[in-house]
């Protein structure tokens, strides 16, 4: 495997481990009720766009080019807006387990999109491997308990959304796979997360200013922390390393991945237990992950 391959595989897999971390933790943060879905997802692109415009002060200068300052929002809208607002919205209509399974579709659609716009050739190995892993994922995601839906949950609407998130991710790992490799990551978040600061901030300002700053706890300030540093300052400068890197079938791959290390996590606190069928869930979502990732990446895609 070429050095900058592995080095791409590697960020997602860091990546991997913080988004599987960041459920059990946003859970953490909003059982209190003084902080909403809403008012999360706002402090992830707000928290974010300001520790990308400090990042910026110590890494070279990048100047865009006009011609991209509107793909750049493009990007914004289905990397980051359409993505998270959607599904964190939806995940509030909807139960976690209809969320999880909804995200197993992700690489599928990715494989599709990649197929017919970046001609990225669906070989059997790859299609075998996508289908290995959304079936190990279901199983583990299905596989447990998980809590009834509340007598207020809307599971269409919220399935739909959830779908619809899935969706920009695809197509933003595609359509804005070369955007992405022009720039730097630091100068690339900078710019998207500022964007959608600006064409979020005004629908939920009323409901981020009214939460009780003053009375709440540690714990939840520990958990916005790392929903804002690490589940999304960090995780997002992975991201755009390893789209530079790898094909965009590759890294959606990883999307398999947070529901494995979400039940470990479960596993290690002692929420759950290890059975044989989520050893078998795990062994198909790392064989699905392998097949689909062993293939070298074009020259175009390597380490410049």
């Amino acid at each position: 495997m070429e050095p900058g391959t592995l080095k791409g595989h590697a960020a997602m897999g860091a990546a991997a481990v913080i988004w599987g971390l960041m459920s059990p933790v946003s859970k953490l943060v909003m059982q209190g009720g003084e902080v909403s879905s809403a008012s999360l997802a706002t402090f992830r692109l707000l928290g974010a766009a300001v520790l990308f415009w400090l990042a910026s002060c110590f890494v070279p200068r990048e100047k865009i080019d006009p011609r991209d300052r509107l793909n750049l929002f493009y990007a914004s809208l289905f990397g980051i807006i359409f993505n998270q607002m959607a599904f964190t919205v939806g995940v509030g209509f909807t139960s976690p387990a209809d969320a999880a399974i909804i995200t197993t579709i992700t690489p599928i659609l990715t494989m599709i999109l990649a197929a017919f716009v970046l001609r990225e050739m669906i070989t059997g190995r790859k299609a075998a491997g996508v289908c290995a892993s959304a079936v190990g994922a279901v199983l583990l995601i299905t596989g447990g308990s998980h809590t009834p839906a509340a007598p207020r949950d809307n599971n269409l609407l919220g399935d739909i959304l959830c779908l619809a998130s899935q969706c920009s991710v695809a197509v933003y790992f595609v359509f804005f796979k070369r955007l992405i490799g022009k720039y730097s990551p630091v100068t690339l978040m900078k710019w998207m997360f500022t964007y959608a600061v600006c064409a979020c901030l005004p629908f939920t300002f009323r409901e981020v200013s009214s939460v009780p700053y003053s009375s709440l706890p540690l714990q939840t300030w520990t958990g916005i922390a790392y929903v804002v540093v690490l589940a999304t300052f960090v995780s997002y400068i992975c991201l755009s390393f390893a789209q530079q890197r790898l094909k965009p079938t590759a890294v959606s791959m990883y999307n398999y991945c947070q529901p494995v290390i979400a039940s470990s996590v479960a596993v290690l606190w002692g929420m759950d237990q290890f059975g044989w069928l989520k050893t078998l869930s795990v062994l198909l979502v790392f064989t699905g992950v392998f097949l689909v990732t062993r293939g070298k990446a074009p020259a175009a895609m390597q380490e410049q």
